[in-house]
């Protein structure tokens, strides 16, 4: 009988192990909270009543992946009324020396000095989400920026960086910064006056990663008629903007015998977005073996070309038909270079604001995820870091393809790749990206990927440092 109990104990424990490991190794899903259009906020930076931003009702669109990347043609929207982010009250609010106290607060959130806060505004664009866009939100409590996970409604008017990515939310100019964690596992509380929208689903949420380099103009969609799209240069607030058809076609070039970056350039110098099947994206290097859509496929705006790929760095073969998203998977803390709202003890920098002193390098760290082969939706996620070598002008979201980048945000060491966030790698871009003029106006887009983080990102409710040093802890 004694042999037969520890026989039974001995099962049992057989069973549980696993079932123990496999609970313990479940992820606890993000709280984040919702932030719906014309919802003041409960400790905004900025009186909401004094009409700097104007937000739309606009239906929150399909969405390709958990992730896209701040230079993605049609990612973002806008109207031809240049009142949906008045910058100019923005500014004299935090140059007032009656709000200094919040000014230190605001501008340690991007780790800049209070002095550098207009020159960082008149470097930022009025746009509206087209999806419902995860952000790194930061309240004003007892003199700091408090940090917290939300969900903001597409129709919100945010104002973007120079690669992209949501810096200020306009109606209460509220401080954002990227969204650190997994977007498919997130739990929204609708609370405080947010209600569930039309159209919400959790499934259709994403995060936006900076772009691989400052862009010179980004490929907006007319909210009020989605066939219309315009060209708004960065820092302007749509006076210079120049429209164009989103539903122009474009044919699907031939990138079979290219490698994956130098695809991904001729791709977008076509107005099209790469895609790819695999977990993590394919290295630089790698060929190509098909696309999906073939050559000489019509397609609108936006849309993405699968790539399948075979060898590179890695060795491994990837691709095939195509996948439900164009990034999937966790957003980790090394994201950005050095996350401006995070506590770290490295004054001056940010990871997107060519104003400061950062001395952070470029982004070269790559991020798991999916895409899908091409979908009509026109904020397909854009590429590349490596310019096309067609040499075909882009409409999409333009990076500054020559002439010194800002002291602040030097050039990533690797092309981004696609719609995901890119492998690293220490090869230069090709030749053909200086060969591009700098007054073009219109060049390919760039892609976006994380840059190596040296600290971990401020916990969501952790107060942020007001002159963006120290340990943020009051």
């Amino acid at each position: 009988m004694t042999l037969r109990a520890f026989l039974h104990q001995a099962c049992v424990l057989v069973v549980l192990v696993p079932v123990l490991i496999l609970s313990g190794c479940g992820r606890d899903s993000h709280d984040v909270k919702a932030a719906a259009v014309g919802v003041p906020a409960l400790d905004p930076f900025f009186d909401e009543g004094q009409g700097v931003g104007h937000d739309k009702q606009a239906p929150s669109l399909p969405v390709r992946g958990n992730l896209q990347q701040g230079d993605a043609p049609g990612l973002y929207g806008g109207t031809r009324q240049p009142t949906i982010c008045d910058v100019e009250k923005l500014k004299k609010f935090l140059t007032d020396p009656a709000n200094h106290r919040k000014a230190q607060a605001w501008a340690g959130v991007f780790k800049i000095s209070t002095e550098h806060i207009p020159d960082f505004l008149d470097r930022l664009t009025p746009v509206l989400l087209r999806h419902d866009t995860l952000v790194k939100n930061h309240d004003y409590k007892s003199g700091t920026a408090v940090s917290y996970d939300s969900l903001l409604q597409a129709g919100i008017a945010v104002l973007v960086d120079q690669q992209g990515q949501p810096a200020v939310k306009c109606s209460c100019g509220n401080p954002l910064r990227p969204f650190k964690g997994d977007a498919g596992r997130i739990k929204v509380d609708f609370e405080h006056g947010n209600k569930v929208w039309p159209g919400y689903d959790e499934h259709e949420v994403t995060a936006v990663r900076p772009a691989a380099r400052p862009l010179r103009q980004l490929a907006l969609v007319d909210v009020a008629d989605p066939e219309r799209g315009f060209e708004r240069p960065v820092g302007t607030t749509g006076s210079h903007d120049t429209v164009f058809s989103t539903g122009e076609q474009h044919a699907v070039p031939d990138v079979v015998g290219l490698s994956f970056g130098a695809a991904s350039g001729r791709l977008s110098g076509a107005e099209l977005a790469a895609a790819y099947d695999s977990a993590e994206p394919p290295p630089d290097d790698a060929r190509v073996l098909a696309s999906d859509p073939v050559a000489g496929t019509r397609l609108t705006f936006g849309e993405y070309v699968t790539l399948r790929v075979a060898g590179g760095t890695s060795g491994d073969e990837s691709g095939g038909s195509s996948s439900s998203g164009s990034v999937g998977g966790e957003i980790s803390g090394s994201s950005s270079s050095s996350d401006p709202g995070s506590t770290s003890s490295d004054p001056g920098s940010t990871s997107s604001d060519p104003g400061s002193s950062s001395s952070d390098p470029g982004s070269t760290s790559p991020d798991p995820g999916s895409t899908s082969s091409s979908s009509s939706s026109p904020s397909g996620v854009s590429s590349s870091d490596t310019p096309s070598d067609s040499g075909t002008p882009s409409r999409a979201s333009s990076p500054l393809a020559s002439g010194p980048l800002p002291p602040s945000d030097p050039p990533s060491s690797a092309y981004q790749g696609a719609s995901p966030a890119p492998p690293a790698s220490s090869d230069p871009p090709p030749d053909s990206a200086s060969a591009r003029p700098p007054d073009s106006p219109s060049v390919t887009h760039s892609a976006t990927g994380p840059s190596p983080s040296g600290t971990e990102p401020a916990a969501p409710g952790e107060p942020v440092p007001a002159d963006g040093t120290g340990s943020g802890t009051t």
